[in-house]
């Protein structure tokens, strides 16, 4: 989608004139969603994500203003083209802009910076880091104004992220206010659905009913401003909320309706990450159709778009809808593996509820994992989600431990705890049988399938996986990736 006013005559201006003036034109294209527009204006000193950015001849105060605006342009365009460096080098331009700030003493200029370097480590997961840095940002942006209105917004999304949803409406509530005032329509869209996004977390099942006016009307409000601010990225991520909230609703139809509206708007600005995200809401509405197949899929691509750009938290939304739709569809391996993998992602990242989220799938969706995966994962997601906020958070913690509480009574009175206390004489042949089953059947979900991966992570040759496959577990065949047979070649 093109949009006019990107081309800026600087002809009449002074050097540093002219690099504020672009600056401040790259930035309003950037509200628009005119990412490609805002590196147009930024040409004359910027080529691009990785090039080297030209601030010769331009006072501090401005090469800081450079840095700053070439920093938050990275983190936007890195992210639709699934560049998984941007967040680190928008890090690095946005962290040098607060030295140069800094040396010149411009306070509000260090807290505006503080708050954009928030939002990258919140689009890597880093919730805490994030937090940190918009708290300090606040405590110097003390005047009402877009700059505070856009910190404010960012703290609420990390602690909607961080499943803290009574202090994020708590954010929005008492600065409701400041954002009445705002004129900038994009700031006063992403508050309304921010403020949308929280209310439906708040909302117990029973109680959604008597809250969707609220929350659609909340929506629609984003959806207003964000037309008034010509963005279309921006619409897209309030069509995709809506569709996502009628799926809970059971409204399919109307789901996917707005979510084929949400990916036009996606596409027509190129934005891969953004398409990926509606497809991963497209997902849990096929999930909710009892469409596993089709879901799995869609959750696998969206992923793999989401670990390219480096969207560790987007990434982990998409493994745990996988996990739900592989163990729907009875690969039990595959969900678990997938769930495993979720866990380990949170813990790497730094993000413990997300972490607890995927356990507590674990638990919901596998029926046959053993008593004692059962129950760390139970302690694990109990005290990862301890103080969320969520209602529904909390129902579903309750009930995992009553499945937990009536897997150990049915322990209890089975042969199984009899036979934990007796010796049992074991066959040394089936079970090294058994266990080699396990082994390469838990290497081929790991790597969807291929022979060839499989046999290099198992240490061994493709040809020797085959044929043990072939001689000893021919169940495990229908795992592996269909057989490619090369055509015979064309006689002369």
């Amino acid at each position: 989608m093109q949009i006019t006013l990107r081309k800026i005559d600087t002809s009449h201006l002074t050097l540093n004139e002219a690099a504020l003036s672009r600056c401040q034109r790259a930035l309003e294209l950037r509200d628009r969603g005119d990412f490609d527009g805002a590196q147009e204006v930024m040409s004359p000193l910027w080529k691009g994500i990785g090039q080297r950015l030209d601030t010769s001849g331009l006072h501090a105060s401005v090469a800081a203003e450079v840095l700053l605006c070439v920093g938050i342009l990275t983190g936007w365009v890195g992210s639709r083209n699934e560049n998984g460096d941007a967040d680190g080098t928008a890090k690095d331009l946005i962290t040098e802009s607060i030295r140069y700030f800094e040396s010149v003493g411009d306070v509000k200029k260090v807290a505006a910076a503080q708050a954009e370097l928030a939002y990258c480590y919140w689009r890597t997961g880093a919730l805490d880091e994030a937090r940190v840095m918009f708290t300090a940002a606040l405590e110097k942006l003390t005047a009402p104004g877009n700059t505070r209105g856009n910190a404010l917004l960012g703290w609420s999304v990390v602690e909607w992220s961080d499943c803290r949803y009574d202090d994020a409406l708590k954010i929005l509530n008492d600065n409701a206010p400041l954002f009445k005032k705002i004129n900038n329509h994009a700031i006063r869209g992403f508050y309304h659905n921010q403020l949308a996004m929280v209310l439906r977390k708040l909302t117990a099942p029973q109680q959604q009913q008597n809250n969707i006016k609220r929350i659609i009307t909340e929506y629609q409000e984003a959806d207003h401003q964000f037309k008034l601010a010509h963005n279309a990225v921006f619409r897209a991520m309030v069509k995709n909320n809506i569709g996502n909230l009628l799926r809970e609703l059971s409204r399919f139809k109307e789901a996917h309706e707005y979510l084929n509206q949400a990916r036009r708007l996606t596409v027509s600005v190129r934005d891969k990450v953004r398409t990926a995200q509606v497809d991963q809401t497209r997902a849990h509405v096929l999930i909710a159709q009892g469409k596993y197949l089709e879901a799995e899929r869609i959750a696998r691509l969206a992923g793999r778009s989401f670990e390219k750009a480096g969207r560790q938290r987007l990434l982990l939304d998409a493994l745990i809808s996988r996990g739900i739709a592989l163990a729907r569809l009875h690969k039990t391996e595959g969900a678990r593996f997938t769930f495993q993998r979720a866990i380990e992602v949170a813990q790497h990242v730094g993000v413990p509820k997300q972490a607890g989220l995927a356990a507590l799938a674990m638990i919901e969706e596998l029926d046959d994992l053993s008593i004692q995966t059962l129950a760390v994962a139970y302690e694990r997601a109990n005290e990862w989600l301890a103080d969320s906020q969520s209602p529904d958070l909390l129902r579903r913690i309750n009930t995992a431990a009553s499945k937990l509480l009536a897997r150990l009574q049915v322990e209890l009175i089975t042969g199984e705890a009899a036979d934990a206390i007796r010796n049992k004489p074991l066959d040394f042949a089936q079970e090294l049988l058994r266990y080699e089953r396990k082994l390469i059947k838990r290497a081929l979900v790991q790597v969807d399938g291929s022979l060839t991966r499989a046999a290099a992570n198992l240490r061994m040759s493709y040809q020797k996986l085959g044929y043990i496959l072939e001689t000893r577990h021919q169940d495990l065949l229908k795992e592996r990736t269909p057989i490619r047979r090369r055509a015979p070649p064309k006689r002369r």
